[in-house]
Formats: structure tokens, C-alpha cells, sequence
């Protein structure tokens, strides 16, 4: 067993998006023992309520085509130079994992079921991070895209909430401020001061 380099306050203090990957590929094992061991996130009734659909190494290479078809408007119109500019965000990241949830109809149980799926969001973040490798959580319209749900075998009922990209960096970017705690937090019971 590997001894862990970063304290958990570390991972997360130290821990930034990367969105500039240098295009290194991410070996689909260190992907798989991240997502092993992420699955401890905390989630209601242990129900799990996630899979993946993980594209690294060669199988990255081949889903770049889906990316393109999706995530390029107008690829087809494009100059070779304007269409390998537009897929750096794809070209860059030398993995990516998409992240599916279950839309259970009972609201609270979609609720926690999210809520669940983002804490392991932010686990796989963490141990990646730990192993040196940036992570990103993406949004894209695309996620939504009927074809590309078919593409990746989204079930009716399921949701993509993330497209997180895996990647290696040359650069970790700067930390951003955060707001003081006295923003947003309240002790209850204690008189507060209006500003």
C-alpha cells in the first residue's frame, strides 16, 4: 500500500482545476484504483447511486471523435488550424470519466443521490490530485445531447452531471480567494452586529 503524500486538510487546500493538461495520457489503472477507492463517499442508504463511463489511453484517442462531433459546433466547417484550436480542451486531458446518476422520481432521494455522486466527484478529485494528476468538472450542453447519451449508453431515468477530465499539468494555477468565514457563516444563539 502506498503511503499517502498529502494530509487530507493538504489535498484540499492545495487542490486546483486544472484546465491547462499538457496532453501527457493518464494510464487507465491509476483512473481505476482513484475511482476504487473514491466509492467511499458518503451516500444514503449505501445505495451507490453512480457509474461511469470512463474513455483513457487508447480508448481516449477513439472517443475523441464523439468529442469533436459534440463538443465543436461547426466542426466540419472549420480550418484544420480552428478545429485543432477548438479541441485543445479535449486534447489536453489525457482521460476523462463521465459521471451518471440515477433521476429518481421521489425528489429527496434525487437530492441525496446527487449530493452522493458529487462528494465522490470531489473524493476522485482529491486522490487524483494526490497521485499528481489535475482533474476538471466540466458541464458542457452537450451532456444532454440525446445522441450523445445514446453514444455513451445514458439510460432513460439517468443523468450526466460531469464530464470530469483527467490530465497531467505543467503549471498548477494560482489559488483564488476564497470569502472570509465570517461571510457565510452564523453561530446560532450568539447576538451578530449589524453592519
Amino acid at each position: 500500500m502506498n503511503e499517502q503524500a498529502l494530509s487530507v486538510r493538504d489535498a484540499i487546500i492545495t487542490r486546483r482545476s486544472i484546465k491547462n493538461f499538457n496532453g501527457q495520457p493518464v494510464d487507465p489503472e491509476n483512473i481505476a484504483e482513484i475511482l476504487e477507492d473514491a466509492a467511499w463517499a458518503p451516500n444514503h442508504g449505501n445505495r451507490n447511486p453512480w457509474r461511469f463511463v470512463v474513455a483513457a489511453d487508447k480508448g481516449y484517442v477513439k472517443f475523441l471523435d464523439i468529442l469533436r462531433e459534440y463538443g465543436v459546433p461547426k466542426w466540419k466547417e472549420l480550418s484544420e488550424e480552428e478545429l485543432e484550436k477548438q479541441m485543445k480542451k479535449f486534447t489536453g486531458p489525457g482521460a476523462v470519466s463521465f459521471v451518471i446518476v440515477p433521476e429518481d422520481p421521489r425528489q429527496k432521494e434525487r437530492l441525496e443521490d446527487y449530493a452522493a455522486a458529487s462528494m465522490f466527484v470531489q473524493n476522485t478529485m482529491l486522490l487524483a490530485w494526490d497521485k499528481g494528476i489535475g482533474t476538471c468538472w466540466k458541464t458542457p450542453g452537450f451532456l444532454d445531447n440525446p445522441k450523445f447519451r445514446e453514444e455513451l449508453g445514458v439510460k432513460p431515468g439517468e443523468r450526466i452531471i460531469s464530464m470530469l477530465q483527467f490530465g497531467y499539468y505543467d503549471e498548477r494555477p494560482k489559488a483564488r480567494p476564497r470569502k472570509p468565514l465570517e461571510e457565510f457563516v452564523t453561530y446560532y444563539g450568539e447576538e451578530i452586529e449589524e453592519a
